[in-house]
């Protein structure tokens, strides 16, 4: 195989798992791991892959960062609001509870709850816990903590969700993979996000398809504590494959 095949082969498999691996890629493509080595450092210095431990990942992935939420607001608007809409059969009945996790797409989801609906929300965001004040009837509460001005998450309490037990908990990621789970750059938001899991009988998470294969440094959650991804048509067959071989239910808005 010529190296502009392997090329074309190793940014294809990326895109559509989300991510290629060098001992996969040698293994198919029957060639020794070093050359699929090179082959990934001169595709990630034409800036079409991103080099990851053992791999790499979509280019595309580099926006998923720790970005500051109004960046974050701002990309993939569309997909986001589908997602948001898609989310609302997973509201529990009235009088029940939930949590919003900080975030664009869960802060997308708190605009559109409906009105007459009335829920006791729980959340660690300032600008998620206006909204839902603002616009629905529901009993809201604003988990106190250090704010991280970032992501306008505050964080550092744990001890307080541990104290909790709610029906449906809406999450945020920065990435989701089969190896590594749901991940996020900050050590602190990953200890309030494990929190939030472990406090709700039912754990939905939203996310638009960028964020599937994708790595970010920590984990908060594995594939099995979550009940529910919901995500936009730009996901894979192979990535909905893979996700639901590990029993999480899958929709796509």
């Amino acid at each position: 195989m010529y190296p502009a095949e392997r090329h074309k082969w190793l940014i294809n498999t990326a895109r559509e798992i989300g991510r290629v691996s060098v001992s996969e890629a040698s293994a198919a493509l029957g060639v020794v791991p070093e050359t699929i080595r090179r082959d990934l450092d001169q595709l990630c210095s034409q800036k079409m892959l991103r080099r990851v431990h053992g791999g790499a990942i979509p280019i595309e992935f580099d926006l998923l960062g720790d970005q500051p939420l109004n960046t974050r607001d701002s990309s993939a608007v569309t997909q986001k609001e589908q997602i948001a809409r898609a989310a609302l059969p997973q509201l529990p009945s009235d009088n029940g509870s939930i949590i919003l996790d900080a975030g664009s797409t869960t802060g997308r989801l708190a605009a559109i709850i409906p009105s007459t609906r009335r829920f006791t929300v729980f959340t660690n965001s300032s600008p998620i816990a206006s909204t839902v004040a603002t616009h629905s009837s529901c009993d809201v509460h604003l988990l106190g903590g250090r704010l991280r001005p970032t992501t306008q998450a505050t964080v550092g309490n744990v001890d307080a969700l541990s104290r909790l037990r709610v029906d449906v908990a809406f999450m945020g990621t920065n990435g989701i993979s089969v190896d590594h789970g749901f991940s996020t750059p900050d050590a602190d938001e990953v200890a309030t996000k494990a929190a939030m899991i472990a406090s709700a009988h039912h754990v939905v998470v939203l996310a638009d398809s960028r964020k599937m294969g994708a790595e970010s440094t920590m984990r908060f959650a594995e594939l099995g504590d979550v009940d529910v991804i919901i995500t936009d048509s730009g996901v894979s067959p192979q990535q909905v494959e893979m996700l639901q071989k590990s029993g999480v239910e899958i929709v796509i808005a």
